[in-house]
């Protein structure tokens, strides 16, 4: 799933045409079997919690699923919204192309000291 929402993403980005952007590397998935992850059910959730590591775990019939943190889970949610959102790549794009050219908006010191505050 993740690497077709990537093409999307990639597919608007060449649409809108915007010469610059970051590209992502889709990282493999450790796979272990439904029997196994049971025997070992507690030392590979503290790796997925630990580490921030997705485990898939595969069953006979073939179907599978995926253990996660709740903190990686909601990332994803929250990177999938953005993704989805033709309007807020539109500003992250627009963003990137207003910092590359250095034209983007520079706060006065009292702004800066007000943020560095907090």
């Amino acid at each position: 799933m993740r690497m077709v929402l990537l093409r999307i993403d990639l597919l608007w980005l060449s649409r809108e045409n915007v010469r610059s952007f970051r590209t992502f590397e889709v990282s493999h998935m450790d796979s272990v079997s439904v029997n196994r992850f049971r025997d070992n059910l507690k030392a590979f959730v503290e790796q997925a919690v630990s580490n921030h590591t997705p485990l898939k775990v595969t069953r006979r019939s073939g179907e599978a699923f995926v253990v996660m943190s709740a903190d990686d889970w909601e990332r994803e949610q929250e990177t999938l919204y953005v993704l989805q959102n033709s309007s807020l790549m539109r500003q992250l794009a627009e963003s990137a192309a207003t910092h590359t050219q250095g034209a983007g908006y520079i706060p006065k010191e009292g702004e800066i000291n007000e943020i560095t505050r907090l």
